[in-house]
């Protein structure tokens, strides 16, 4: 017999090695000698109160044989001869489209205008310490995108895409840590990403796919409402029969080389803002209600806000905690900050972008003339004034949270992650109103809600300008192009995605969609 259980655990408890057994033998009225394992499917932190509980979900097994750990398998096929599935972008979507193609019996044949993860790390270092960016080779671009040097985290509410569990049962199947299937939210940790991706690449070698990189398209041949061939830097052409986009929010030479072959684009709501950077023991305070170092049973604590200000939302986005501010740039003369942690998350600092929405429709007026492209050159104009601000490097400008907020300029700056430096800068006023505005007003209203979070102690960053993309590239009931019927725009690129597991599960609808009928 098997027993689903929901168990409660105090910390004190937690540290009991028996604890689950105990407590599962006394919710069933049975003696622990009558339960042959315990199954954990779901662990949660409850932080709401000073009594901090932990919430396991369980699979009791009363006097039966307790099932060996699971190997996941795949039907991956031989598909060296298959017919081939061009797939432009090697992040989350074309990666798993990648991996599904290789399922349901097609080629898929991969353009990345990036380098592989271990070539990558150079182009990495050059951003960091030498304030150059590498355009095809930086923490947007490369071998697993964006994800790849990323928190991990892998929180979605797209659980009508599709399978979530199986995206992640793909991830442990490619070396990712089984822990990511019990966690509410489960991250991976920006150290042990490049080793999943790299298998991952190696599984899709394995099975007569092809991978190639630093093949960044250039241009595309269309003919008869198709697209025929690709071309590439190297001026090589390759034909195709299906193309799946999965270039990622911040390839903006695809969306011009789009619009200039007449094809539609339509300009999209996204959200831009700052990185809000605390010392990590402020946010363990406030969120554990302790008054000292947190539990060494409880991770870095990570908090979620939002509030409406103006008919717009102000929310915190992809919050690190334990984690550091990275340089986010895909060109020089630009500014971008985004953020991540490794995987025990055990940095002397928490961050998170706090952005405002931005909607395409009403606040864009000033950049009506670029069309489809107004979301994206408001967006590079912040990036510029950013670049800028900080003395024209990778030195991004930033203010104490208590100046931005008061209106002035501060006089010195607290310690950061941030490793390229920071350069005391006034974004309230550089910021545009209808951000800057919210976000004081924002950053006031989350004060009230974390007492504490409020703080001198604490730093802005700018700009956490790439949350998303601008730009949509429309598709229709079947995934395609209206316009181009061999053409499957996916992922965050085109506008249907806003995170790891969100990309994936829509790389592989749209190798559904591109192998349906071929």
């Amino acid at each position: 017999m098997i027993k689903e259980l929901q168990l409660r655990i105090t910390l004190e408890e937690e540290k009991q090695s028996d604890i689950l057994l105990r407590k599962s033998a006394d919710a069933l009225n049975i003696p622990t000698s009558e339960i042959s394992g315990i199954k954990v499917s779901r662990k949660s932190i409850d932080a709401r109160k000073p009594l901090i509980i932990l919430n396991y979900k369980v699979s009791v097994f009363i006097n039966e044989e307790v099932p060996e750990n699971v190997s996941y398998v795949f039907d991956y096929k031989d598909v060296s001869k298959a017919k081939p599935i061009h797939i432009i972008g090697f992040g989350p979507a074309g990666m798993y489209a990648a991996l599904r193609c290789i399922e349901l019996g097609f080629k898929p044949v991969v353009l990345e205008r990036g380098k592989n993860v271990q070539d990558r790390r150079r182009d990495l270092k050059a951003i960091n310490q030498d304030h150059f960016v590498n355009e095809d080779s930086n923490y947007c671009f490369g071998e697993g995108g964006a994800g790849t040097y990323s928190d991990g985290k892998l929180y979605t509410r797209s659980l009508k895409r599709g399978d979530v569990r199986k995206i992640f049962e793909n991830l442990v199947f490619h070396g990712a840590t089984d822990q990511i299937l019990v966690d509410a939210h489960p991250h991976i940790g920006t150290n042990k990403l490049p080793k999943v991706v790299q298998n991952i690449r190696e599984t899709i070698l394995k099975y007569g796919g092809e991978i190639h990189f630093e093949s960044r398209v250039t241009d595309f041949k269309i003919k008869n409402d198709k697209i025929e061939a690709i071309q590439l830097n190297s001026g090589e052409e390759l034909p195709v029969n299906r193309v799946i986009l999965a270039t990622g929010h911040s390839a903006r030479d695809i969306f011009y080389l789009l619009n200039d072959k007449g094809i539609s684009l339509e300009a999209k709501s996204f959200a831009m803002g700052v990185r809000v950077e605390h010392p990590q023991h402020i946010i363990d305070r406030i969120q554990y209600h302790c008054s000292g170092t947190r539990d060494q049973l409880l991770p870095a604590a990570a908090y979620s806000l939002v509030e409406q200000v103006n008919d717009r939302g102000v929310y915190s986005f992809c919050m690190c905690p334990g984690g550091f501010i990275v340089p986010a740039a895909t060109a020089n003369g630009e500014v971008v900050v985004n953020g991540m942690s490794p995987s025990k998350r055990n940095n002397l600092f928490a961050n998170s972008g706090v952005v405002v929405e931005i909607n395409a429709d009403k606040d864009l007026y000033k950049y009506e003339k670029f069309g489809p492209f107004k979301g994206l050159e408001f967006q590079k104009d912040l990036e510029r004034l950013a670049f800028t601000a900080g003395g024209r490097s990778q030195v991004a400008p930033a203010q104490r949270l208590t100046d931005f907020v008061e209106g002035k300029l501060s006089e010195s700056l607290n310690s950061t992650s941030y490793q390229p430096g920071l350069q005391t800068a006034p974004l309230h006023s550089l910021l545009p109103k209808h951000i800057g505005g919210r976000l004081r007003k924002g950053f006031k209203a989350f004060g009230e809600k974390m007492k504490g979070y409020y703080t001198v102690e604490a730093n802005i960053v700018g700009v956490e300008s790439r949350t998303s993309s601008p730009v949509n590239i429309p598709r229709n009931n079947h995934l395609a192009h209206p316009e181009l019927s061999n053409l499957f725009p996916c992922g965050e690129g085109g506008g249907y995605a806003g995170g790891i597991v969100s990309a994936a599960m829509d790389g592989e609808r749209c190798a559904e969609a591109a192998a349906n009928g071929l």
